[in-house]
């Protein structure tokens, strides 16, 4: 258990109390009370895209809560600084992408020094000047918040869509750009999901407009010049729970509509050879049954996990007729390896496989069928496969990284094996692997499995129990974290922190089953996994419970929050960025931005009974209980369409009113920000900071 140790907090002043106006809501017979359901503000939807609209009762609520956050934290300022200048230091601040070679030109993106956001730009396919074709800076200037959403270019190169949201709302506007001249046409569309497909000709495209609950519930048909109100609608999902996403092959000769759940997929085809057709429909959804599609040619090569292939498996169908009773098992399941994804070049089909908790390139010759991996030594690593822009070729692009080895881009051709050293991430103020040491372990859960569980140290720190830990989690929607490079993180271990990435269940890490165990009726699990991981660390002598800052985002937030109520005495401070607390209101409630998205994920508590009593059994929110509560710090975003910003503020009112200890409850709300914080990527080094100054000082380590 956590030992006493003198707080770190002192002389603060009264915190904010919320005022309580009790609303009671019934579901199945039980009725339950929520004293602070009014920060969530009835015009919420319009406030998004204008956040002037904040109630003002509301706003000084905030505001007061960044002013006591601000007097809490206000001994960190000095830290804060050092931190975010050794986090900046090393990154190489005009650093620039390897392009990427696509027919006559190769295209990438670059950072200037002391520039926030991108630039696009193009070059001679073998080299040459670079040609800015988008310079993010330029864009965001006079902006708040500004994030671009990249840049697709045309067949003939000649134009390009290119997107931005500058509220952090998440709805992005589009624009056509010149190419050539680098001048912007009169076509302005609003609303919509950030990107677009051309058409072959360059003449239209193909992209998606988000509804009134921030889904992206229609394609259409977008012709240069003509107004978005003319633009023909191509499809309609009406599904309230189904998200669309719009793709293109690599050969240009189909438009693919993705339509898709947490677990449930569609695919819809149109061939640009008769842009006005109706969309061909691949395979009707099947509840569980996932699917994704790319081309090889005359043959589709289908990711599936249909037929009980948990692990998923490679099917092809001829083009002409996509359809289920056309699939042919290409690369059999096997479980334990978990596909992940695929492409298809020329004479080559490829797939990222995860087995044995380790990702794996691997590339099979499409005429003789020969298999090989592309595999590292490494405990614990991470890759990227890229692939490449052009189908008729043996080169694809894949990177490598550890958390002690900074990410290193390869080119690598198919037929010979060999691999091309392009770029090797530079650290600029230094950077010496030597000195640090990459683990992986694995942490016995309550029921015999076992929970990886990747770290990151000094090779001078000692493994004594006396070092503080920042442990981080996710564990949902099936999101591995990657055992990645990561320059911010060394600012903690160079403080003496075990830095600790538990790889709970929620996610993939060990093959579908893992996420399946860590869903739904079997939620619980990830919230066990982790305090399994936080035991194990503190058993095998790498940290202590008085010394274990836990950190979590989004559904990891969620995570934060159980774990703050189910085992508070063995966390010594709560970092929760965004999160997702107030589980059972939110999926209760249909109107808000992507709830029936969620249900497969965490259960519809409108139509069940039991899906109802397994959220209401671990919903942060609902179980505030009378319990000493560690220092916590809630993150959020004003503009947020992801999680709302009235769930962690509700969430820290609720656990000030309830905790029976004197650690701070600490809410820090941007509000000029959406759900992925600010947007330029200094703007996220003081955030990153701000949140390693608060794990520092809970440390003790100032």
């Amino acid at each position: 258990m956590a030992t006493s140790r003198r707080s770190p907090f002192a002389n603060l002043p009264a915190a904010p109390v919320a005022p309580k106006k009790p609303v009671t809501d019934t579901r199945h017979g039980i009725t339950r009370t929520d004293d602070y359901a009014w920060f969530r503000a009835d015009n919420w939807q319009a406030m998004f895209k204008d956040p002037t609209l904040l109630d003002p009762q509301i706003r000084a609520h905030l505001e007061a809560e960044n002013a006591y956050m601000e007097a809490a934290m206000g001994d960190t300022a000095e830290l804060q600084k050092v931190l975010f200048a050794e986090m900046r230091g090393r990154i190489k601040e005009d650093d620039s992408s390897v392009p990427m070679k696509d027919g006559p030109y190769a295209y990438g993106s670059l950072f200037v020094t002391g520039g926030e956001q991108p630039h696009y730009f193009r070059t001679p396919r073998d080299g040459g000047d670079k040609q800015v074709l988008l310079d993010g800076d330029k864009e965001a200037a006079g902006k708040d918040y500004f994030r671009l959403s990249g840049i697709d270019h045309t067949t003939d190169h000649s134009r390009g869509i290119w997107g931005y949201d500058d509220k952090g709302s998440e709805y992005y506007t589009l624009r056509i750009r010149d190419l050539t001249t680098g001048q912007d046409l009169d076509d302005v569309l609003e609303n919509t999901g950030g990107g677009g497909v051309w058409a072959p000709d360059g003449k239209s495209f193909f992209y998606t407009l988000q509804d009134e609950n921030h889904r992206p519930s229609k394609v259409f048909h977008h012709i240069v010049g003509q107004p978005q109100s003319e633009d023909r609608l191509v499809y309609e999902e009406k599904d309230p729970g189904f998200f669309m996403g719009v793709g293109g092959s690599l050969l240009d000769d189909f438009i693919y509509i993705d339509i898709h759940d947490h677990e449930t997929s569609e695919y819809r085809l149109l061939s640009t050879k008769d842009l006005t057709a109706e969309p061909m429909l691949v395979a009707e959804r099947v509840e569980g049954i996932e699917y994704s599609m790319t081309e090889g040619g005359d043959v589709f090569y289908i990711l599936t996990n249909d037929g009980d292939a948990k692990d998923f498996k490679i099917v092809e169908a001829p083009v002409s007729a996509p359809g289920k009773e056309n699939w042919v098992e290409v690369v059999p399941h096997e479980p334990g390896r978990l596909i992940i994804s695929h492409m298809a070049f020329a004479r080559h089909l490829i797939w990222l496989q995860r087995k044995d908790g380790l990702p794996q390139i691997i590339i099979r010759d499409r005429q003789t069928g020969e298999e090989h991996a592309i595999a590292f030594a490494e405990e614990a690593y991470s890759l990227g496969l890229s692939g490449a822009a052009e189908y008729d070729t043996d080169v694809i692009r894949f990177s490598y990284s550890s958390m002690t080895t900074p990410t290193q881009l390869f080119d690598y051709n198919m037929v010979t094996r060999e691999r091309t050293l392009l770029k090797t991430q530079e650290v600029p103020s230094g950077h010496n692997p030597d000195d640090y040491v990459t683990r992986r372990v694995m942490a016995p859960a309550h029921d015999g499995e076992l929970v990886p569980v990747s770290l990151l140290y000094r090779k001078d720190t000692p493994l004594d129990g006396s070092a503080p830990c920042l442990l981080y989690g996710y564990g949902a929607y099936g999101i591995t974290i990657p055992a990645a490079f990561s320059t911010n993180n060394l600012s903690l271990a160079d403080r003496g922190f075990v830095y600790a990435v538990a790889h709970i269940r929620g996610g993939k890490d060990k093959g579908f089953a893992w996420y399946e165990t860590g869903k739904m009726e079997h939620k619980q699990n990830t919230f066990r996994d982790f305090i399994a991981a936080a035991d194990h660390l503190v058993k095998e002598g790498f940290t202590s419970y008085d010394n274990i800052i836990a950190e979590g985002g989004s559904a990891g937030g969620m995570l934060m929050g159980a774990v703050a109520n189910m085992a508070p005495e063995k966390f010594a401070g709560i970092i929760a960025a965004v999160p997702f607390v107030d589980v059972l209101n939110t999926m209760l409630d249909d109107t808000l931005p992507l709830t029936p998205p969620e249900w497969p994920e965490w259960g519809n508590p409108i139509d069940s009974l039991e899906e109802y009593q397994w959220i209401a059994a671990y919903s942060p929110y609902d179980n505030v209980n009378a319990r000493p509560y560690p220092p916590i710090l809630a993150i959020s975003g004003l503009t947020d369409p992801r999680v709302t910003y009235w769930e962690p503020t509700k969430w820290v009112a609720k656990l000030r009113e309830y905790t029976t200890g004197d650690a701070p409850i600490l809410l820090k709300t941007n509000m000029a920000a959406g759900h992925g914080g600010k947007s330029g990527r200094f703007q996220r080094l003081e955030e990153i900071a701000f949140e390693y100054a608060f794990a520092t000082k809970v440390a003790g380590k100032m």
